[in-house]
This record gives C-alpha cells, structure tokens and sequence, in this order.
C-alpha cells in the first residue's frame, strides 16, 4: 500500500509543479490545483478503504504524517483562492491592511491550538493513539467542528489539524511575499542584487560534491539541463573554493562502506530537529 501512496504524491507533485509553471493567474491556477487535489484524495480514499491498516502504529502514520501531506495542499490552495478572489479594489494601503489581516488569522489560530503545535512541532507521541486512531475521538482534546461532519472510516480528531499547520505555513509564506513585493521586496529581485558579505564554503570539500551530485541527480538546476561540469563550475565561483578532481571524489564516496550520502543524512537530521524545536510560525 506504500508503494501506491508513494506514488500518488509523486503524481500529484508533479501536476501541481506543472500548473505553477503554465498557470500565471493565481485564480485560474488555484481552481485547477483544486480539482487535482480532490481527485488525488478520492484515490488515496480508495486505497486505504481496499486495504486494512495491518496495526495501530500504521494507522497513526498514515493519518499524522501521509494523508495531512494531501489535505494540506487542498486546504493552502482553498484558501489562497479565497484571499485572491476576496481581494479589495484599492490601493497599496488597502490592499497591505487585508493581508495583514489575513496573517493575522493564521496568528489567532495559532494563538487558539498552541498546546497542539507544540506537541506536533515537538515530535511527541504520547496522545497519538488518541489524535490518529479513528473512533478514538476526545472532546475535551480541543475538537475543530470540522470532525463532526468529516467521514469517519476516513478522518480521526487530530489529521486535519496537521494539515492546516501544514497549509498556514505556506498560507504565511504567501502573504509575507505579497507584502515584500508591494514593498518592492520582491524575493526574486532581492536575489539578483550583489550580496553584501561573499560566503565562503568552510565544510568538507568531499561534502560539498556529495550535495553537488545529489541536486545535479535530481535535476533542480535549469529544469535538468544542466552538465555536472557547469555546476561544480558555478559552486567554486560562488562558494570561493576548488572542488579538484570531484569525479574522483565521488567515487570515493560510492566506495564508502556505510553512510554514503554522510552529509545528505547529517542535514536532514539537523534540519528535521530544528524544525521539531521551533514552537512559533516562521
């Protein structure tokens, strides 16, 4: 059952990347991501209702870390279709002071589920058998209304509130941009402007050409099209370093009897305890 969930967010992934390349109206692209994401949860209904969880604990990891991944997207995308669409006519001051109030929404409810946030944010475990087990619902646990009219054999207390803390991330994320480009801010311009301070990369060299082969494979840089070579060329421009015989290194690193991607795993666990510290939306 993995395999074919694996498979659904890939799919869905990709559809949505697509829109946000071929879709420049928010509107437009928001009703069509929409349509996709009900389309991918119907299936992701459908497979779990062909196929019994095989224990409690699987159970509790489909619905706290697999199904929020899908309803967070749906909720993100519903809810900037609503701030486009409600958007005033007016100018810069109007239009700043809505969507404030719009973050100031996203504060309130994090302000009304903070004991929630921080047992998520935090990694706990202990109420899981109570937030994602279904029919395992206490009212006393801080209920969104939301649950009552859900479908039970497919929702439990808590997923939905994951979702949303998944979706108002993004949600902020959006907004805070919107204000920086009315701010002639704009993230992508900032970009292009001569950074005050060069930064120099001061870790491993064989480091760095493990991440340089891991985005090159993954083909993040000129959708794809970019050689290995223009890369590693890039990254000594930038980082102010000499990566040498980075083919050799590379083998080196495939020869590596345990722990091949060492750094990849090292960023991954740091990255994933800060994110587990952080109590307060970024």
């Amino acid at each position: 059952m993995n395999s074919k969930i694996n498979l659904l967010l890939t799919n869905l992934n990709e559809q949505i990347n697509f829109i946000d390349l071929e879709i420049d109206n928010p509107i437009n692209k928001c009703e069509k991501a929409i349509e996709i994401i009900l389309i991918s949860i119907t299936n992701l209904k459908k497979a779990i209702q062909k196929n019994n969880f095989k224990s409690v604990s699987e159970e509790i990891d489909f619905f706290k870390n697999i199904k929020p991944r899908f309803t967070s997207k749906l909720i993100y995308y519903n809810a900037i279709f609503k701030i486009e669409t409600k958007k005033p006519h007016g100018g810069e001051r109007i239009l700043k002071k809505y969507l404030n109030n719009e973050l100031d929404k996203l504060k309130r409810y994090f302000d009304g589920n903070l004991d929630f946030y921080r047992y998520y944010r935090t990694g706990s475990s202990y109420l899981d058998h109570k937030y994602f087990v279904r029919g395992k619902f206490d009212v006393k646990l801080a209920l969104d209304s939301f649950y009552f009219e859900a479908d039970h054999t497919f929702s439990t207390s808590h997923d939905f509130k994951v979702a949303k803390i998944l979706a108002h991330d993004l949600i902020q994320v959006y907004l805070e941009d919107k204000l920086l480009i009315m701010e002639n801010k704009d993230p992508k311009e900032k970009s292009q402007v001569q950074p005050k301070v060069k930064q120099t990369w001061t870790g491993s060299k064989v480091a760095l050409i493990e991440l340089l082969y891991a985005l090159h494979t993954e083909g993040v840089f000129n959708n794809g099209t970019s050689d290995l070579k223009d890369i590693a060329e890039y990254f000594e421009n930038v980082f102010n370093i000499d990566l040498g015989q980075y083919h050799r290194a590379f083998l080196e690193i495939r020869m590596r009897k345990s722990d091949q991607t060492k750094f990849i795993n090292s960023l991954r666990e740091k990255l994933t305890k800060r994110m587990e510290n952080t109590d307060d939306l970024l």
